[in-house]
Order: C-alpha cells, then sequence, then structure tokens
C-alpha cells in the first residue's frame, strides 16, 4: 500500500541515457529500492522550485543490491517536469518519495499460463515484472507506436516476447490485442499497463474468456499519497476514506483486479 509515512529523499543519479525519441532511461541510488515491488511507482521532484508537485514515474527495474531503481520515462512537452528530469545526469541529485502504490501480485502466475502486457509508457513496468516473475508460460506482450521499441532485448532476456506497432513497422500491425488474435495466445492469468483505450479492451477479453485479469492506471497524480482525491476512478465497491464508489489510484492501485474499477 501506498505509505503516507515515506519522507522525501534526497536520491543520487547513477545515470542517464535516451532510448528513442522522447524516452530516457534513468538509473538512481535510493533506499527506496529496498522495499520497492514490480508495479509501484516513485514521486519525482524538479528542481524548479516553480513546481511544487512531483512527478509520478513508474519503476522499471530494481536493483536492490546495490540499491538502486531504473525509471523509463517520456518527455511530455517543453518546459515540463520530464523535460527538466531528461536535461539531468551522473553526479546531479533529485528529491524522491517512494516506492509507492500496490504493485502486480505477480506471485499468483505461479504454475500459470500468463500474459504481460503493456502498452506505450506502460511499457516499461512491465520489466520487472518480467524479471520476478514464475509461472508455467510467460509471454510478454508489448505495444508500441513505431519501430522505436525500447527495452525490447531486455524483455526478450525474460520471457517469449510479441510486438505490436501502429504503424505496421515491428510484429503485428495495431496493438496488442490484434498481437494476441495474430498469434493465437491464451492465458490463465493477465497483467496489463497502458493506456485506458488498451486496458478497457484487455479487460473486456478477461471477461469473455472468463481470466483473472490486474490492471495498473495511468492517471495524473498530484500529492501521490491518497490525501487529495486528485486521480480517483470509479470503483464497485465504497472507498473507506470518502464513502463514495471511487478508488484512489496512487493509494489504492495503481494496480486494480480488472473486475473492481471502471475504466
Amino acid at each position: 500500500m501506498a505509505d503516507n509515512s515515506r519522507k522525501k529523499e534526497t536520491a543520487a543519479i547513477v545515470s542517464q541515457e535516451q532510448l528513442a525519441d522522447g524516452i530516457f532511461s534513468m538509473w538512481i541510488e535510493t533506499e527506496a529500492a529496498k522495499e520497492a515491488g514490480p508495479g509501484q511507482f516513485i514521486s519525482m521532484y524538479t528542481n524548479d522550485k516553480s513546481k511544487l508537485l512531483p512527478r509520478p514515474i513508474s519503476i522499471c527495474e530494481i536493483d536492490k543490491k546495490n540499491g538502486r531503481l531504473r525509471v523509463v520515462y517520456r518527455v511530455t512537452g517543453e518546459g515540463t517536469g520530464t523535460e527538466l528530469f531528461s536535461q539531468m545526469g551522473p553526479g546531479d541529485s533529485i528529491s524522491i518519495i517512494g516506492p509507492l502504490g500496490n504493485g502486480f501480485p505477480y506471485e499468483k502466475a505461479e504454475g500459470r499460463r500468463a500474459f504481460l502486457m503493456g502498452g506505450g509508457i506502460g511499457v516499461p513496468p512491465v520489466l520487472e515484472l518480467a524479471k520476478q516473475m514464475r509461472c508455467r508460460k510467460k509471454q510478454i506482450i508489448v505495444g508500441y507506436r513505431d519501430a522505436h521499441t525500447f527495452l525490447r532485448e531486455e524483455f526478450q532476456q525474460n520471457g517469449e516476447v510479441y510486438i505490436s506497432t501502429e504503424d505496421g513497422s515491428v510484429g503485428t500491425k495495431g496493438n496488442v490485442m490484434d498481437a494476441v488474435a495474430e498469434n493465437f495466445l491464451q492465458a490463465d492469468i493477465i497483467f496489463a499497463c497502458g493506456p485506458s483505450p488498451m486496458l478497457r479492451a484487455i479487460k473486456k477479453y478477461a471477461q469473455e474468456t472468463n481470466t483473472e485479469c490486474y490492471i495498473s492506471l495511468e492517471e495524473r497524480m498530484a500529492c501521490g499519497i491518497g490525501a487529495c482525491l486528485g486521480c480517483i476512478c470509479r470503483s464497485k465497491d465504497r472507498d473507506a476514506h470518502s464513502n463514495v464508489h471511487n478508488k484512489r489510484i496512487c493509494k489504492d492501485g495503481p494496480v486494480f483486479l480488472s473486475t473492481e474499477v471502471e475504466i
């Protein structure tokens, strides 16, 4: 669960590189690596004092031995927090809070056939999930805009990889569900992270096939600890905090059983 008691800490940037157009990879040295799990995120603060709110960034890889986390993120525009992050490098420091949120319950996949699905900037969290998951058949299905299939080599080291691209330049032309259909793939459990249209299609597929499915919702967050109610989604059950049919994505999620939430 996200923890309101977590304190801001200063992390050291170990390395940074550009993986594709607008996509950057950063390794940081942080205490958060000790407790982090697949599907969690960290809140990262810029050094620009005019930008008060942190940016929630999903964890891509965890190196507990060396106390490091890897985040892979997209620069969302000129003058944004993510652009400021992209200008930093080794020797710089960055303030963070984490790890935050609920991660993927990957232990549920043991002995089962699993889909690990990611689309767009929902691709990076799937990597640590793939590294830690132990299952009978691990099928990694990732969707990209074009041929810039960042993290592809890392995925290939951790399972069977199926790629979809919007322009058809690599793998299946279309989205991740098109890749499932084209390759006649089947699973007993699904883990997915990506934009809402993709998650809606995956949820529908899971309902039609009666497949257990866990989805990680992407949403603009403010506080990151569940206090501001700025990142709510509709839920089946009443939220104990607000007494309405809402879930706070940063606190109650970002990972939910697909039948718990509306998307």
